[in-house]
């Protein structure tokens, strides 16, 4: 059965496309045959670099994808550095382009990795949030969280959100270099009393692929 994993985050900036390539690594490594695909881009003005982050790292681990070029991994792009409602004027979400690049992608992996833009609110039409393509593209989540004071809050406020939609979802920390020991003193001790386990994503990405995909335990 294919797999459809949607990477988001609790704001902008805060690591869905390092998390995605780790995921690509990690999944890789286990045998699986991965796809990525980052729907909508915007601030593009020559070409989309997470889209071509991806594109370089998803034919480093899956030689299937060698033919893919940059159209294929990022079918909507925007050159306003802005929401998709802003960027576009408020076109139309095509979900027609977006489903057929997924489909060409399930035709040959087991495993398809969405990137989203921004947060879980971040508008793309007047009919549409980020975290609505979710559910339209039948996929579970993985929120992604920043580390620094705060993080509580922005974390809990998108978890709730994704309950509120019933889409099926896991929650990592990127826990940066230089936000570890404020993270571990200020944030950890409350995540560790309220959440049934807290996952860095420097430290847990085997465990975090067990958990979207329901596998067991990686052999040392």
């Amino acid at each position: 059965m294919k797999k459809r994993i949607f990477i988001t985050a609790t704001n902008t900036d805060v690591g869905k496309t390092y998390t995605t390539k780790l995921l690509i690594k990690e999944f890789s490594s286990r045998g699986f045959s991965v796809g990525v695909i980052k729907p909508i881009e915007t601030g593009v003005v020559e070409y989309p670099h997470d889209g071509e982050a991806l594109l370089e790292s998803i034919k480093q681990y899956n030689p299937k994808l060698w033919a893919l070029d940059i159209d294929d991994i990022v079918p909507i792009t925007y050159a306003l550095a802005a929401s998709p409602y802003v960027a576009s004027k408020n076109t139309p979400l095509d979900m027609k382009k977006i489903h057929h690049a997924i489909q060409e992608l399930e035709n040959v992996c087991d495993i398809i990795l969405i990137e989203g833009a921004g947060g879980l609110y971040v508008p793309i039409d007047e009919n549409t949030m980020m975290i609505d393509l979710i559910k339209k593209l039948g996929a579970s989540a993985l929120l992604v969280s920043h580390a620094k004071l705060g993080c509580i809050n922005d974390m809990l406020l998108s978890k709730k959100a994704l309950e509120a939609k019933g889409i099926d979802h896991e929650v990592v920390f990127n826990v940066r270099e230089a936000d570890e020991k404020s993270f571990d003193t200020i944030s950890l001790p409350y995540l560790k009393q309220t959440q049934k386990k807290v996952l860095k994503l420097s430290n847990d990405i085997a465990i975090l692929c067990n958990l979207l995909y329901n596998l067991p335990p990686k052999k040392a």
